[in-house]
């Protein structure tokens, strides 16, 4: 079945994550404000829209459920665009912040939780007593991490990787027992592997500026506590003041519904727009410029002549669609590495986890070898994720750290995972239930030179065929939206302009199925 819409400007969206969603809701909004006589369609290959936003709902064991959730739990503020997003599609009541008062961050150090002293930004130490006095890195290791101070700045632009950064300004200490667990652990990536320029540009930045990382993070503490919008990731942080408007003001944000809210959202938004279960099989270019995307349902083939295509698929799923008409963005998409990752949630009862939740959680260092990467206290962090009187404990595993526990079966794995709550939190009870989430080849690596692939890759596309997602310049939600939002734009700048006379238009062929 073909289906064509009778006049303007055809847009496809493949994939329902939150890019997909973003971008469709983008179009929407330029479609309204611009009355352009634009029709778009969104097609999710699965039965469900918002990726990796899963948040489940667990009754039975109090007056609220628990909130477990399958993938990111929470987004960071001083990146604006999810809240943004948020507050336009009328959720930003819903926003929460972390418990910092609680704010506490474990060290696992040759088998036992260290604390990370008080006040570590981002990677590096700003309260001389509370680093001098802990016990998380040596005498030795701490006078190379002061020797920052006089290291001269590298100036130019040249990539590097995370572990070249960490180790040429601060030793092999920090990088093993503060940067590697902290930073690579949000892209579940390897330190000697990982592009700093990608990931965390900023530290570049503050070298530049500064000359020092330990000059530009007491200055961008010092900003913040005069006022200043300049503030820092801190570890161990005293909590912000909440603004006069009600909205949290933490540096890490979530939905009291958990993150598939604002998923759930926009997919209520442009539900007439939707339609899941279809698998896109191949994108062509015909005479004339436009697009014929195949596509295929349980039931039917679907075939769609368009003007503009949004990819909002993982980079490897682009590479395939893009053979055809794009061999050599194909070829460079087909380079960016994939890790696959997973979480278990296990809920108890409070006096069950003793005083292990202490604090948001405890971060482990590759070199200590363990099957597990991280434990985060979930009803720790966040409110609204446990009942009174029960505990919600998070456990990550696999990437590039532990790859071999993605492949044990489910009881094996709860297996594995007890004993080492056992072992490292003296956790020992049965767990009330649990919850498991893995998530195959799903989180890009941005390995050194990551950028330049990019750049090379949106050189090579054709007009009407645009990239967004994960996979390219940021894997947080809000980098997500963002290059949604960007992506729209240039789309926008490409399409025919809309006849005067032209009659606004939001349609689908086909009705949704969602």
């Amino acid at each position: 079945m073909t289906t064509e819409p009778v006049s303007g400007s055809h847009v496809v969206i493949v994939g329902g994550g939150i890019s997909g969603l973003a971008a469709a809701y983008y179009l929407q909004k330029a479609a309204q404000e611009r009355s352009l006589p634009l029709h778009f369609t969104l097609l999710e290959s699965s039965s469900r829209t918002g990726g990796k936003l899963f948040s489940e709902s667990v009754d039975g064991y109090g007056e609220v459920p628990f909130i477990v959730e399958g993938g990111p739990d929470c987004f960071i503020t001083q990146k604006p665009w999810a809240m943004q997003l948020a507050e336009e599609i009328g959720i930003g009541s819903e926003l929460m912040g972390t418990n910092d008062e609680r704010r506490k961050v474990w060290v696992l150090n040759k088998g036992r939780p260290t604390p990370m002293p008080d006040g570590v930004l981002l990677i590096v130490p700003t309260k001389f007593m509370p680093f001098a006095l802990s016990p998380l890195i040596s005498p030795m290791g701490k006078l190379r991490m002061g020797m920052d101070l006089f290291i001269a700045p590298k100036t130019d632009d040249e990539d590097e990787t995370l572990a070249q950064f960490i180790t040429r300004r601060l030793g092999n200490e920090a990088l093993d027992k503060i940067a590697e667990p902290l930073m690579s652990g949000i892209y579940n990536a390897e330190a000697d592997r990982q592009s700093v320029m990608a990931t965390f540009p900023r530290f570049r930045a503050i070298e530049k500026e500064h000359g020092s990382l330990i000059r530009g993070m007491l200055a961008s503490r010092n900003a913040r506590a005069k006022g200043s919008a300049n503030t820092a990731t801190s570890a161990a942080s005293a909590a912000p003041a909440p603004p006069a408007d009600g909205r949290p003001k933490s540096i890490f944000v979530t939905f009291k519904g958990g993150t598939q809210q604002i998923a759930a959202e926009l997919r209520k938004r442009l539900a007439s727009h939707i339609k899941t279960d279809v698998k896109v099989t191949s994108i062509t270019l015909e005479p004339g410029g436009r697009y014929r995307v195949e596509a295929e349902t349980p039931t039917t083939t679907q075939s769609l002549r368009v003007d503009a295509v949004v990819l909002a698929t993982p980079a490897y799923v682009s590479a395939q669609l893009l053979q055809g008409i794009a061999p050599s963005a194909a070829s460079t998409l087909e380079r960016i590495r994939y890790v696959s990752t997973g979480t278990i949630s296990l809920a108890y009862r409070s006096e069950d986890v003793h005083d292990a939740d202490s604090g948001f959680g405890l971060v482990i260092p590759m070199s200590e070898q363990r099957p597990i990467n991280a434990i985060t206290f979930s009803s720790t962090k966040f409110d609204r994720r446990a009942p009174d009187g029960y505990s919600l404990v998070r456990v990550f595993f696999g990437g590039s750290r532990s790859p071999k526990t993605m492949e044990l079966d489910d009881d094996t794995l709860v297996g594995v995972v007890r004993a080492q709550l056992q072992e490292l939190l003296a956790i020992d009870a049965d767990p009330l239930f649990h919850r498991i989430y893995r998530w195959h080849r799903a989180n890009p690596q941005y390995d050194i030179g990551h950028l330049d692939r990019v750049a090379e890759i949106e050189e090579a596309l054709p007009d009407g065929i645009v990239l967004t997602g994960s996979a390219y310049r940021g894997v947080g939600i809000p980098d997500c939206v963002h290059q949604a939002q960007q992506a729209v734009d240039k789309l926008l700048q490409g399409l025919p302009a809309p006849s005067p006379n032209a009659t606004p238009a939001i349609a689908l062929g086909y009705e949704a199925n969602n």
